[in-house]
């Protein structure tokens, strides 16, 4: 595992690895997850579909606070390992539905009707 995460830090300088409830996971040095960085690329691409090339990334920018060189470490880290990243996304994604479904459920069991 550290060997191959030292190669992939080789490989994309400007990642390193951080552990987590979720395991250890591709991150920007000083920054995000790589895969909250993309994300948010797929929000902005969801909210405005017509955006591409530098408006997008200038967009994506604004909305992370993260600079060009840091957004392009995180885009090729992912060209590279997409489907570690989708499956990081996802399991997120599905976290967050379970948590709204059992608040939900909370709030019904002491009657209030969720907001």
């Amino acid at each position: 595992m550290f060997v191959d995460e030292s190669l992939r830090t080789y490989e994309h300088p400007g990642v390193v690895f951080l552990a987590g409830p979720a395991g250890r996971r591709a991150s920007l040095n000083g920054g995000p997850d790589i895969w909250e960085v993309i994300g948010a690329l797929h929000a902005v691409r969801a909210e405005s579909p017509d955006l591409e090339g530098e408006e997008l990334a200038a967009e994506l920018m604004e909305v992370t606070g993260l600079g060009r060189e840091q957004i392009a470490t995180a885009l090729r880290y992912y060209a590279t390992y997409s489907a570690e990243i989708d499956l990081l996304i996802r399991a997120n994604h599905e976290a967050a539905e379970r948590e709204e479904r059992l608040w939900q459920a909370e709030q019904g069991l002491l009657g209030r009707p969720p907001a």
